[in-house]
């Protein structure tokens, strides 16, 4: 497992670097600016954050990576009813917020966690991979949407024939604000707890994954580039303020990984570099019917199968 490990934390390197030289193309202005941090605390490892804002097209976003290791949180023990060891985390996550709202919100995330007896982490006792990608339109064109989930499909399809929808499903019931009866958006991917089985080895869900975050800018780019030049009003910015707040709700409220984070004493920075910088929670707020708003809402009450 510790090849994997070393495999893995090269991917994110790599990865990290070729998303943001693709959103900077994207922005065509603004450029990432790199934070590197060393984890506090027990343990070792650290982190580099890359954080884009005020561009010609990314009002606010984030292709953050980190490898972090040491004793096993308390929260961790108990999810797994053991009293001690020792783990190593290493991922990638990232969200982007245009500022136009004809430009959806996307976001994403790879990640590998290995887990040990003890201190000295020479020999894993268990492994596993996780992450996915999903879609979040303010204002809902089809094909972005078909788009989006038929490259997914693609990866996923190099795999097994079962992957996409089985994840597809997952993310549909992950990314959905239950306190609201709608999804976060269109969804996409989610999977986690990707282990080896008799059918399944260690490698071929590392392959898997990175094949996932390998799809990323072939999902996300052409639509950004299709939208970001597309007129909008006042009206219109107003009502991705509103959504976006329904996109806040969602990861203050649901999100395992921002209560992970915030419970086991993550960097805050990097934890909260998910929220969008403007938000509006008007009280009580419904669009009128027959709408492109009251469409969009109508859609995520009733998740859809994107492609035939």
């Amino acid at each position: 497992m510790s090849e994997i490990k070393d495999n893995f934390s090269n991917y994110i390197d790599n990865l990290q670097n070729e998303i943001c030289s693709a959103m900077e193309e994207i922005d065509g202005s603004a450029r990432f600016r790199e934070d590197d941090w060393d984890r506090d605390g027990g343990g070792g490892g650290g982190g580099r954050t890359r954080v884009i804002e005020k561009g010609g097209v990314f009002e606010k976003g984030g292709v953050n990576i980190s490898r972090v290791w040491g004793e096993l949180p308390d929260p961790i023990k108990k999810h797994f009813d053991v009293d001690q060891g020792s783990f190593w985390a290493g991922g990638l996550s990232l969200v982007l917020h245009p500022k136009n709202p004809m430009v959806p919100t996307v976001h994403a995330n790879y990640r590998y966690f290995e887990l040990y007896d003890d201190e000295s982490m020479t020999e894993s006792t268990d492994g596993w991979f996780g992450g996915g990608a999903d879609l979040t339109p303010y204002y809902l064109f089809e094909e972005d949407a078909k788009h989006f989930h038929k490259t997914l499909k693609s990866a996923c399809d190099r795999h097994h024939p079962d992957y996409y929808p089985e994840f597809k499903k997952e993310c549909d019931n992950y990314f959905y604000n239950s306190h609201r009866g709608e999804a976060r958006g269109v969804g996409g991917l989610f999977f986690d707890y990707l282990r080896a089985t008799e059918e399944t080895s260690l490698d071929d869900w590392y392959e898997f994954t990175t094949d996932i975050g390998r799809a990323f800018v072939e999902s996300y780019r052409p639509i950004a580039e299709q939208r970001k030049e597309m007129p909008y009003t006042p009206g219109q910015r107003y009502w991705q303020e509103i959504r976006r707040g329904r996109y806040v709700e969602f990861n203050l409220v649901h999100d395992r990984g921002t209560l992970f984070g915030l419970k086991t004493g993550g960097r805050i920075e990097s934890i909260l570099m998910s929220l969008p910088p403007e938000v509006r929670w008007d009280y009580d707020h419904h669009p009128e019917e027959g709408t492109d708003e009251a469409k969009l809402l109508d859609t995520l009450k009733n998740p859809r199968e994107w492609i035939s």
